[in-house]
């Protein structure tokens, strides 16, 4: 669809966010938004969004409904201050010389390595109950789930159907703290959250994130898609545990690679002639660069102490204003994406 002549007129740009997810490390991803939401010229259309992007998508879309731009800024510094809050006294806490070193592994903490070890060899069914994940009281607290069922920006959540292993997307109305939980419900540590009769895992296994929605049920032709996965990392990992969680990443990325391909080839097509008119015929992909995952294990995921977080808002906030810095004029006029490497496998 055509940009209305209002929108046009005050050369305002609809753009659609896709918002990977990490555990603590979506903290880097409220930077990103938070100064995106600063840009005037750019008004979120559409948000999907798996795991932490999950939620931080919610809680925008929640705050934008209730406040504009000022309402999701507001709300997303609230969810995130949350979410330190409950994890002040978690076991999950780094040691005196990583602090000392100002180092955010976990590595170090003896809860996480039994938790660790645990998990590899025990189910989380077999593990006795202390009373569910606080994290569903924060998301109680944060966000809106009427505002956000009736609000302007068109939120999409993915999650991984157990039984069948495909994605299950949740749309505004559909959106509930159960199904925030289940699109961050990671199988070796929680049990599968039920939602009418099916079970869930993280939605990171079918779309980290879900991508098609965004181009076929949205008018806005730009994609800003904001990875806090590292899809390349220097050298091979030796031990067992950098070995695992290299597996991770690259599983929690592919699904999003390969989608990534199949609308390069679906754009290929159009550029062909055989398209015209298809959301994909228009769709314009953009990325912001993140390099600080990069110099951050697995570990760090479970950290949520305020300093960390404030961090890596800081470092989005950074890298952000980089994207807009260089990318920022190609934004309604055309891609920077490489689909060419894309097609190329690279």
């Amino acid at each position: 669809m055509a940009k209305s002549p209002a929108q046009a007129s005050r050369g305002r740009v609809l753009v659609d966010l896709a918002l990977q997810g990490g555990g603590s490390h979506g903290a880097f991803t409220w930077g990103v938004v938070n100064r995106l939401l600063q840009e005037e010229r750019l008004e979120i259309e559409g948000i999907s969004g798996t795991s932490a992007g999950a939620m931080n998508a919610a809680v925008l879309a929640s705050g934008y409904a209730k406040g504009g731009a000022a309402g999701a800024l507001a709300d997303l510094e609230a969810f995130w201050k949350r979410v330190a809050d409950a994890a002040r006294y978690s076991p999950f806490q780094r040691g005196p010389l990583d602090r000392m070193l100002g180092r955010w592994t976990l590595d170090n903490s003896p809860a996480y390595l039994m938790v660790d070890l645990l998990a590899r060899l025990i189910s989380p069914y077999d593990m006795p109950s202390f009373g569910g994940n606080p994290l569903e009281q924060v998301l109680r607290e944060s966000v809106d789930f009427q505002a956000l069922a009736e609000g302007p920006i068109k939120v999409f959540v993915t999650a991984t159907n157990v039984r069948t292993g495909r994605g299950r997307i949740f749309r505004n109305a559909e959106i509930t703290p159960a199904a925030l939980m289940a699109s961050a419900c990671l199988p070796q540590m929680f049990q599968a959250i039920e939602i009418d009769g099916e079970s869930y895992w993280d939605g990171g296994f079918a779309g980290n994130p879900t991508l098609v929605p965004l181009i076929t049920e949205l008018e806005s032709d730009d994609t800003i898609l904001i990875p806090i996965n590292p899809i390349e990392r220097p050298g091979t990992p030796r031990s067992a545990r950098d070995i695992l969680d290299r597996v991770n990443e690259i599983s929690f990325n592919a699904v999003a690679l390969k989608e990534l391909k199949m609308l390069a080839l679906l754009r290929q097509v159009a550029d062909a002639g055989g398209g015209e008119g298809q959301g994909w015929a228009r769709m314009r992909m953009h990325m912001v660069r993140n390099d600080v995952m990069v110099e951050l294990g697995a570990s760090s995921k479970l950290n949520a102490e305020w300093d960390f977080l404030a961090m890596l808002r800081d470092e989005g906030r950074k890298a952000a204003g980089l994207f807009l810095d260089e990318h920022g004029a190609a934004i309604g006029q055309r891609s920077t994406v490489d689909f060419d490497r894309l097609l190329a496998g690279v």
